[in-house]
């Protein structure tokens, strides 16, 4: 197949083609799933010109996106603890009301895999259809042996049910569950560590995350999981100085994390830190403008010290409860002074890092093809529209679907 006609934003960071390596008047050459060409029409190579055209009629091409921290496998909602805090309740008034993360993990927990399939597959679609061809999944919100792995079987079935690819992150330590308040180290020497091993001799976990804050895991206890995580083989992650700072960030760079996620109260010494590491910096606006935070991510010091930066849903019941990569790039510019370019970027290429992928989230010979088309004259549009959706139509590994008319 070979995509004609097209501006095509290759978000490579090796071209020459500046801000965006934009390419007019450009074309695509997919073979077996695979980006064999990319360039300006009037260079294509003569071995190319017999294949099969679309003409996309000046369309804008970008390679689809990836969201790169997502929590949306779970059971319930939380619509209700929403309506209770905005009609004043306290998180202490919401907690005792059986809301908070203790509600989730029980629905979850009480969820069998079909519903917790078909309520993920929902909210998957709604990326789906702005575009996305690779998605992270954590566990987290089951908190025992069973729901943990039940959680990561059924991120691993999604990848069956719908054309997408599913990166897994096993977050046991992500809260303490009710029946070990207060004893935080004793759960994770009988239910965290053992499920992770579980879990990965099943096959089930690509990555290890953690929550390093003070309502859940100090870094001393992230430390011991981090250390079974690198004794599997398995690169790690960590939810970061969101609330507070603990040195959560530190801690990950300490073991190469691919990213370090939040980061709202990071400071210089945990950005040269990062950027030493190579460790991404995922950021997440939806979290910070639903909980109403105040605290900006240190934007500029990522820039002068070349951290990347990506952007995510963050989708979870709690506290970012979206399914929009179209937002999340709105609200990365308009809260946290983004440019349209870097949002981009953020959920293609540095998302890609942050998931320690190599073979995709650019438009480059030899990459995956997975692209999106866009009815916009710029990519700049894809993060300055609110409320709308402009993709054509969704190539994922080499495979069109049917456009969008």
């Amino acid at each position: 197949m070979l995509f004609s006609n097209a501006v095509i934003a290759t978000m490579d960071d090796q071209s020459l083609g500046g801000s965006y390596g934009l390419i007019s008047d450009g074309m695509v050459v997919v073979e077996d799933g695979i980006v064999a060409w990319v360039g300006h029409a009037s260079e294509l190579p003569k071995k190319h010109r017999q294949e099969e055209v679309s003409n996309l009629s000046g369309r804008v091409v970008t390679p689809a996106f990836i969201d790169c921290h997502t929590h949306i496998v779970y059971g319930g909602n939380r619509a209700n603890e929403f309506e209770m805090r905005l009609e004043g309740a306290s998180y202490e008034e919401v907690a005792r009301a059986g809301g908070g993360i203790v509600s989730t993990v029980k629905n979850t927990r009480a969820a069998n895999e079909s519903e917790l399939l078909a309520n993920a597959l929902a909210r998957i679609d709604a990326l789906l259809a702005e575009g996305i061809s690779t998605i992270e999944i954590k566990s987290g919100y089951g908190l025992d042996r069973d729901t943990e792995l039940k959680m990561l079987r059924v991120a691993r079935t999604v990848e069956t049910k719908r054309p997408i690819r599913v990166r897994t992150s096993f977050l046991g330590a992500h809260a303490i569950p009710v029946e070990f308040a207060g004893n935080a180290d004793t759960y994770i020497d009988e239910i965290c560590l053992p499920t992770l091993v579980a879990a990965h001799s099943e096959g089930l976990v690509d990555a290890v995350d953690g929550f390093c804050e003070n309502i859940a895991f100090t870094p001393e206890q992230i430390e011991r999981v981090f250390e079974k995580a690198q004794e599997l083989g398995l690169p790690v992650k960590l939810h970061a100085e969101q609330l507070s700072n603990l040195g959560g960030a530190k801690l990950a760079t300490k073991y190469s994390a691919l990213s370090a996620d939040h980061l709202e109260f990071a400071d210089i010494s945990d950005v040269k830190a990062m950027a030493k590491a190579q460790t991404v910096a995922v950021m997440l606006p939806g979290a910070f403008y639903f909980l109403r935070e105040s605290q900006l991510p240190p934007i500029a010091a990522f820039r002068q010290h070349g951290v990347r930066m990506a952007f995510a849903s963050d989708c979870n019941p709690g506290s970012s409860p979206l399914t929009s990569l179209l937002l999340t790039m709105n609200m990365a510019c308009t809260l946290f002074q983004i440019t349209p370019e870097e949002a981009l970027a953020g959920v293609t290429r540095n998302a890609a890092k942050a998931l320690g992928l190599s073979d995709t989230g650019c438009i480059r010979t030899g990459m995956r093809a997975d692209l999106a088309i866009w009815d916009i004259e710029h990519p700049a549009e894809l993060a300055y529209r609110i409320g709308f959706n402009p993709l054509y139509q969704r190539v994922f590994a080499g495979q069109p679907s049917t456009p969008i008319s």
